[in-house]
């Protein structure tokens, strides 16, 4: 991805006062949300948990037998650090950022818009008018180019991407939890129908099942 056009997020922490036993006891799906705007500091932080840039090497492990991918390392793990999932958000009300659609460039930790407008309306009547996806001030979409794992790996590829999907979505919802936010994983939604409506390259797979996309929100309580 191109970084022209690049919007900067604020720089991610690293350390936050939940402990990740706190936030994994703490995690539950929330399906209903108050009206509150989610801020740019907290988009920031859910995308950067989700496939942000961790550590820049160009050296092997200590002790490991096999040197490790030249370049960036990310915050989710990937069979042969291939990377193939991609994160788009649709924003309808943040503070910070205008409604959009949003692609996640983690070199540089930036988005680049899309397209302008609040599409919640569309992507509720694709995601089969489940009303969180309406009511939440944002969606985390992930969707995999599996073509970046098929010639290393052939017919394991979609293991593979399953499980690069569910280490992404539950570090979402562990940060979501320590920034006192609510969120909740969704599969159920038409693909075809879904990857047209975000003008997603043809490549680009938004993932159903155990492949989710993620609504985060602010929390309706404590």
């Amino acid at each position: 991805m191109s970084l022209q056009g690049l919007i900067p997020l604020p720089v991610a922490s690293h350390d936050g006062a939940v402990s990740v036993e706190q936030a994994i006891k703490g995690r539950r799906s929330t399906r209903h949300f108050t009206n509150e705007s989610v801020t740019v500091e907290e988009l920031s932080q859910l995308l950067w948990a989700g496939q942000g840039v961790t550590q820049v090497t160009s050296e092997p492990a200590s002790g490991s037998k096999h040197r490790q991918r030249m370049g960036d390392l990310r915050a989710v793990p990937s069979a042969g650090a291939l990377f193939p999932l991609e994160l788009y958000v649709v924003v309808g009300s943040a503070e910070g950022i205008g409604p959009g659609f949003y692609h996640y460039v983690p070199k540089g930790h930036g988005l680049v818009q899309i397209t302008n407008g609040d599409l919640r309306k569309s992507l509720w009547d694709g995601a089969l008018q489940q009303d969180a996806i309406r009511a939440a001030p944002m969606t985390i979409v992930i969707a995999a180019v599996t073509g970046r794992m098929e010639a290393k790996y052939g017919q394991r590829t979609g293991r593979y991407v399953h499980i690069e999907v569910g280490a992404a979505a539950e570090n979402i919802a562990l940060q979501a939890v320590s920034l006192r936010l609510g969120t909740v994983l969704m599969g159920a939604f038409q693909d075809e129908i879904l990857r047209k409506l975000l003008s997603l390259p043809s490549d680009h797979h938004v993932l159903a099942s155990s492949r989710p996309e993620t609504g985060l929100s602010k929390h309706c309580g404590p």
